[in-house]
């Protein structure tokens, strides 16, 4: 499975199915694993993996997005995993970034352009169509008070 990210990013889940052997030695048992593109793949971990890595692909460009920005400001941002970082002045300002790049990020159709994407790499597959948008106004996120805190 592998998609692109808004960022245009690729992401590539590389879940095989792997051939194990096992070596005995007097001192000990090694297991060598063979990972490579020749193997099958594992649909079942492609399956329960996607919607998880999709989503922390969503998160990284979230992240990305936000860190370009801060740049643009002359702000300085440090990060790691999901926690993000700026000098104690700047944090208001970091908050606010936070804010409109979470409302951009998600006001794009990012379902439909993945649906679109995977129609036309497997065009033999039918795909549902993306479920219709509620009613939430992503907006309101810039009035959150605790928003990514």
């Amino acid at each position: 499975m592998s998609w692109i990210t808004p960022l245009d990013l690729p992401c590539i889940q590389p879940y095989r199915k792997h051939n194990n052997a096992v070596v005995s030695t007097l001192m000990q048992r090694v297991s060598i694993v063979k990972n490579t593109v020749e193997l099958p793949v594992d649909a079942r971990k492609q399956k329960t993996a996607f919607p998880p890595n999709y989503v922390h692909s969503l998160d990284s460009t979230h992240m990305l997005m936000t860190s370009v920005e801060m740049e643009k400001r002359g702000l300085t941002f440090a990060a790691v995993h999901d926690s993000y970082w700026t000098h104690a002045s700047d944090v208001d300002e970091m908050n606010e970034i936070l804010r409109e790049t979470f409302v951009d990020l998600y006001s794009q159709p990012l379902l439909q352009t993945l649906r679109n994407d995977l129609k036309s790499r497997y065009p033999l597959i039918d795909f549902p169509p993306v479920p219709a948008t509620g009613d939430l106004d992503l907006h309101k996120v810039k009035d959150s008070r605790y928003f990514f805190q």
